[in-house]
Order: C-alpha cells, then structure tokens, then sequence
C-alpha cells in the first residue's frame, strides 16, 4: 500500500520519493539516502546531515546524470535518482 504523507511517498518499508517544492527534515533525508540508492546534491557542503531538524526544500529531481571514469576517461549516463536540496 503506499500513501502520500506531507510529499513523500511512503510504503511498509519507508518512502519511495522525495517531491520537489517539498521540505524535509535532515533526518529525514538520512534516512532516505541511507535506504535507497539516490543521489543528493546540497548547497550546504558536508553540513547537510550535522542538525537533524534542519529543513531542506527539493528543487529538482533528475532520472539520471552523466559521470566521468577516472579509470578509462570515458563518461558514462547513470539511472539513478538524482535530487537538488537547499537549505529552507
């Protein structure tokens, strides 16, 4: 069963999205990382998991993006959830 609460998409097992023009908690966030294989881009540099209760609005989300291998010097397009978070 899922069920929109507050702009997440949650299910048994947690949420499954994160909604852009949404805010959400840094704890919130953590545990979304920690249990899907996403992507989070931050304005606020390494500090984006030091307050839990801080806010962050989504602005963007992105089905995937393109990254450089160090190892052959070829880029190369990811599938993978990609999401822009900045401070609220």
């Amino acid at each position: 069963m899922i069920v929109e609460k507050g702009g997440m998409f949650m299910t048994n097992s947690g949420f499954n999205t994160l909604k852009p023009g949404n805010n959400y908690s840094a704890q919130e966030l953590d545990s979304f990382v920690s249990t899907k294989d996403v992507l989070l881009l931050s304005n606020n540099g390494s500090q984006l998991f030091t307050e839990p209760d801080r806010e962050y609005k989504v602005t963007q989300e992105f089905e995937g993006f393109f990254e450089h291998s160090s190892q052959d010097g070829e880029k190369y397009y990811r599938e993978k959830k990609a999401y822009v978070v900045e401070k609220a």
